[in-house]
């Protein structure tokens, strides 16, 4: 009986991003040939129904071994119904041990997914539409070996 290398990753991706309950949103986007452009900036657009809940949001990162840092700032900025700001921020990832070298993350061969928290006790002001755009801020352009980032938003207890 033979295994498929892709049949693996699969069920590694199923395991690690296909099992969050509480989550209102979701979505990974591919970088293209795995270099992210500081002007590609992914876009995410969910509605929220619920305001007296609160919310976290995640950031779902797949990197390389091969990447060249042991972290990733993105830019975040959130955005109301009308595309009006509502916050942005800029938020260090960590990636791999800043001493060791050691990924961090869930890894398969050369691949890592993260799933890093990034803000949570969040309140939405309002019922409605809500967009998260992402920005990479490195210093690289483009920076190398970021195979897929999105987001996940999810409603705590």
């Amino acid at each position: 009986m033979r295994f498929h290398a892709g049949w693996l990753i699969g069920f590694f991706l199923i395991g690690c991003f296909g099992c969050d309950s509480n989550a209102v949103y979701k979505e990974i986007t591919d970088i293209e040939d795995g270099a992210w452009s500081v002007n590609y900036t992914p876009s995410y657009t969910f509605t929220i129904e619920d305001t007296t809940a609160t919310y976290s949001l995640y950031y779902n990162i797949r990197n390389t071994l091969s990447y060249p840092y042991y972290n990733l700032y993105i830019r975040r900025y959130l955005l109301d119904a009308r595309n009006r700001p509502i916050d942005s921020r800029l938020d260090e990832l960590i990636l791999f041990d800043r001493k060791t070298g050691k990924p961090l993350g869930d890894g398969l061969g050369d691949l890592f997914d993260h799933k890093i928290k990034v803000v949570s006790g969040f309140r939405f002001p309002r019922r409605g539409t809500y967009s998260v755009r992402l920005r990479q801020y490195m210093r690289q352009n483009p920076l190398p070996e970021v195979l897929s980032v999105g987001i996940s938003v999810e409603k705590e207890g």
